[in-house]
């Protein structure tokens, strides 16, 4: 089972925040082989949207942007993860679910906008966003600008 927690930058503990940048350096510099500094500065402005398995593990991660961060007029969720030994379960499910719950709440009413890489196109959708503009490439890796309007 997983627990969802969402935190303040400044009420993350070390050790979370250690293994937070752990796992994104894994996933989305080692293993997408993206060479780019993941401290982009953007962090303290955001929420973080964390996954626990019952031993307290992280299994999975999401990062919610205020508008003026990513976008001007939008709030923004990036850095989505789950750990390599957790895909495949249904956990992406449940952590966009909850950080969208999250976003809607801290920016009620607005639309909230990803980058989402192309061959993720079809889940995304599957929880509301809708694709605009064109392809691009981000990192090296095909990309589509999707939006979804709150729930609230």
């Amino acid at each position: 089972m997983t627990r969802f927690v969402c935190h303040a930058f400044d009420d993350l503990d070390v050790d979370l925040l250690y293994r937070i940048v752990t796992w994104r350096e894994a996933v989305f510099v080692v293993e997408q082989e993206c060479v780019y500094l993941d401290a982009d500065g953007r962090d303290p402005q955001g929420w973080h949207v964390v996954g626990l398995d019952v031993d307290d593990a992280l299994i999975a991660y999401a990062r919610v942007l205020p508008p003026g961060t990513t976008y001007e007029e939008y709030p923004s969720i990036g850095r989505v993860l789950v750990v390599p030994a957790h895909r495949g379960r249904g956990v992406a499910r449940e952590l966009m679910l909850e950080t969208l719950v999250a976003t809607d709440a801290l920016f009620p009413g607005r639309r909230v906008k990803i980058s989402a890489q192309s061959h993720l196109v079809a889940f995304y959708e599957s929880l509301g966003f809708e694709l605009v503009g064109e392809p691009y490439l981000e990192d090296g890796i095909p990309h589509r600008a999707m939006t979804r309007t709150s729930a609230s």
